[in-house]
């Protein structure tokens, strides 16, 4: 891994995060040249992060108790790993999903790029793909000089993934039925984690997104529901 010097992260508030897990702000800036160091995994995987996290995003926390599990369990998994492989990191490589449900506008996508935030500062190593469903199955329809099958590897093998707004285009049609199928079976079949959102109710997945689908998410994630209201309307 290369050495990635300290660096300053404008709108990053990292320090919430590294409270979080015990650590002092100046952490992550240790400037100790050895690529190795959990505090250059940090700052390297921080750096990819930040590329994929949106900027209204750029600063959010987890909240939610089950979220810090959900990354405690990611980063104890990887570090057995590490020490069974004898490797110089320790990266995710497989873990449990979630799937959390609520309205719009309840903090749905806030929570889950905060996750993606916190397990970025943590020194194990972590590859992400994030998508909306929407983006997701418009970017795999069949169209010229685009190799959709390549497309759709990206996401189906990541070792991270976040999919958002999973079931907003309600009933589905026989084209995003067989994207979800493919893309999730895939994942349940080989433990990949996986961090879904969804405003449907546990009640309205089925119709949503069909039994095969379902059996398959109630297995592989811990559901999550959020209460409360549309916080966009109150801004």
């Amino acid at each position: 891994m290369q050495y990635i010097p300290p660096n300053n992260l404008r709108g990053h508030d990292l320090a919430p995060l590294l409270a979080a897990r015990g650590l002092d702000p100046d952490w992550i800036q240790l400037h100790n040249f050895d690529p190795h160091s959990p505090q250059n995994v940090a700052r390297h995987t921080y750096s990819d992060i930040a590329a994929l996290v949106p900027f209204h995003y750029r600063s959010a926390v987890p909240t939610l108790p089950e979220l810090r599990q959900w990354v405690d369990g990611l980063v104890a998994t990887a570090k057995e790993a590490q020490a069974e492989r004898n490797s110089p990191i320790a990266s995710v490589a497989h873990g449990p999903s979630l799937l959390l449900l609520g309205v719009t506008g309840v903090g749905k996508t806030y929570e889950a790029y905060g996750a993606m935030r916190e397990l970025a500062v943590t020194g194990v190593r972590c590859w992400w793909q994030v998508t909306t469903a929407a983006d997701l199955y418009a970017a795999l329809r069949p169209r010229h000089g685009i190799d959709a099958e390549a497309e759709f590897r990206r996401y189906r093998d990541t070792p991270l993934l976040l999919v958002d707004d999973l079931g907003a285009e309600g009933k589905p049609s026989a084209f995003t039925e067989e994207v979800n199928f493919r893309l999730i079976n895939h994942r349940y079949e080989r433990h990949l984690p996986t961090l879904f959102t969804s405003n449907a109710d546990a009640g309205q997945l089925r119709d949503r997104l069909g039994d095969r689908v379902t059996s398959r998410l109630r297995e592989m994630c811990q559901r999550i529901a959020m209460k409360g209201n549309d916080r966009r309307r109150a801004a």
